[in-house]
């Protein structure tokens, strides 16, 4: 049966099936092959999308203006002190008027229920960035980089994400293997576990579609993985959490022997960035400094070593976001 995301919002992969996955996931393989053979369709020429930036990044905003402007479409760029939105004006009404200028709305900040909002009183397709419970786009990415680096399909690849389990990326990619009959691992302390209700969502999903998702504090829950995923251990607005953090997660630092756990000579290391990977960041060095706490969730050596692809990761942000684009507006 043809796919037609026409008019659709992008808030979560749960929305979609896993046939409306694929889709996505193939016109990003194609619309990536043309960008690198010079092709551009301008498919969104006289399109205005608008960004909505409650936290800052570097890849979201770089990837969703790249692939904007690409296919011919026009960008406006607002942060937090760029915008009314919840100050002077409501998120409706905000919403309301910018679905009268734009052909497209993007969200990157907190509240999972802002995105959905906007979608609700825009008349717009909105795209999450990402929020605090989601960030479908990036698992998006991470889909397509696999499919470029291991050779199996989806429905065969085991995910493992190491660290804290109950943060944005995990619950995103236990979505995501739930729709596409993937075998996910959290893998962490017990006390950063996902909550049972997220768990329930994905299990419900995974009966349907064949997928595997498992719990563990096991390092024995890794064998066999053909990815090993993980993020940083204090995300935007917990960093006072960071020394007990450190803590509980010390154990868990992706690092040569946890490869060498896998029993995967083929397994690759996956991130959403940025990392602390070494000690050249402020923040890191602070860490290290300052508090003396070794904040890094992944050792240099795996970080630049044989197993990484995190920058075809990176890269391909930008080309899954315009397949999202595309698909919809």
């Amino acid at each position: 049966m043809p796919v037609n995301l026409k008019g659709r919002s992008f808030l979560t992969l749960m929305d979609f099936t896993p046939e409306e996955i694929r889709y996505l996931l193939d016109l990003s393989h194609d619309l990536k092959a043309k960008k690198r053979s010079g092709i551009y369709n301008d498919v969104l020429k006289g399109k205005n999308i608008v960004l909505l930036f409650e936290k800052t990044s570097t890849r979201t905003r770089c990837a969703f203006e790249v692939a904007a402007l690409d296919e011919g479409a026009r960008v406006t760029f607002l942060d937090s002190n760029s915008s009314q939105m919840g100050k002077k004006e409501s998120l409706e009404d905000t919403a309301k008027v910018l679905g009268r200028f734009y052909d497209g709305i993007e969200y990157r900040g907190f509240d999972q229920k802002v995105v959905e909002d906007l979608a609700k009183h825009s008349g717009v397709p909105v795209f999450n960035g990402l929020t605090d419970v989601d960030h479908p786009t990036q698992i998006l990415a991470d889909m397509l980089t696999i499919e470029e680096h291991v050779a199996k399909p989806l429905s065969k690849t085991k995910v493992v994400f190491v660290g804290d389990t109950r943060n944005n990326m995990a619950y995103a990619w236990m979505y995501g293997c739930a729709k596409m009959g993937m075998h996910f691992v959290a893998f962490g302390p017990k006390e950063l576990q996902p909550s049972l209700e997220i768990i329930e969502k994905a299990q419900i999903v995974a009966k349907e579609t064949g997928a595997i998702i498992e719990v563990s504090d096991n390092i024995e829950a890794i064998k066999g993985a053909d990815v090993l995923y993980t993020d940083i251990w204090a995300s935007m607005g917990e960093e006072d959490q960071l020394a007990q953090r450190v803590e509980l997660l010390t154990p868990f630092r992706v690092n040569e022997e946890m490869i060498q756990a896998t029993e995967n000579p083929d397994v690759i290391f996956m991130h959403c960035l940025p990392s602390f990977h070494d000690f050249e960041t402020k923040v890191a060095n602070n860490g290290k400094e300052a508090m003396g706490l070794d904040i890094r969730e992944v050792t240099d050596e795996v970080f630049r070593g044989k197993h990484s692809v995190v920058f075809d990761e990176a890269e391909n942000r930008m080309h899954t976001i315009k397949a999202v684009m595309v698909a919809t507006i």
